[in-house]
């Protein structure tokens, strides 16, 4: 996903890159890996930032990747600008819908793109939604991708499950001013614990 991202678009290197709901921290690694020189991971498991950041310390070079606890649906109280952002949402078979706030929130952040893994199954409506209701010029499958989900919820009652997945590529307006001449700006107290 992310080496189609760069090697494509270039949409990682010298481009600060947001990664929402970043759980094992994977996805912020490999844009810090791929020259992102800042990365914000945000999510609101504590315990999966904890694993985000020993994943991080692995590495003998610190990467540029701050994290930051909060929920997806309250990232615009943040003061985050970001180039790109990056997610492997929640598919919303558990949770109704909680696909469509992480995208949701993510064009909140005003980036120049987004790039998603979401399930084939919904192609259509994410499609019109980006469109027509969140103002995407731009809204496009890369790739079409079988995940092997393991049973790592509580809810999942297999031991893993094959999911039909789409990598989507989506594209947003410019806003005045270029955000690659801006510090990404976080706000004084990095983690919002109000949900």
């Amino acid at each position: 996903m992310l080496y189609t991202i760069e090697s494509m678009y270039h949409d990682l290197q010298d481009k600060v890159v947001v990664d929402l709901g970043t759980g094992s921290g994977m996805l912020a690694i490999g844009a810090a890996l791929l020259g992102s020189p800042c990365v914000i991971g945000v999510d609101v498991d504590e315990d999966a930032l904890d694993v985000a950041l020993g994943n991080c310390q692995q590495f003998e070079d610190p990467l540029p990747i701050d994290f930051i606890m909060c929920d997806v649906t309250q990232i615009h109280r943040q003061r985050l600008h970001a180039d790109t952002v990056i997610m492997n949402p929640p598919f919303g078979t558990k949770l109704k819908g909680a696909d469509m706030q992480f995208l949701r929130a993510a064009c909140s952040l005003r980036p120049k793109q987004i790039y998603s893994l979401n399930k084939s199954s919904t192609r259509r409506y994410i499609q019109k939604l980006a469109l027509k209701e969140l103002g995407c010029t731009s809204a496009e499958v890369l790739a079409e991708l079988r995940y092997n989900l393991p049973a790592t919820m509580k809810f999942h009652k297999q031991a893993s499950v094959d999911i039909e997945v789409d990598l989507w590529r989506f594209e947003l307006p410019a806003v005045e001013g270029s955000r690659a001449e801006r510090e990404p700006q976080v706000s004084d107290n990095e983690t919002d614990e109000s949900d």
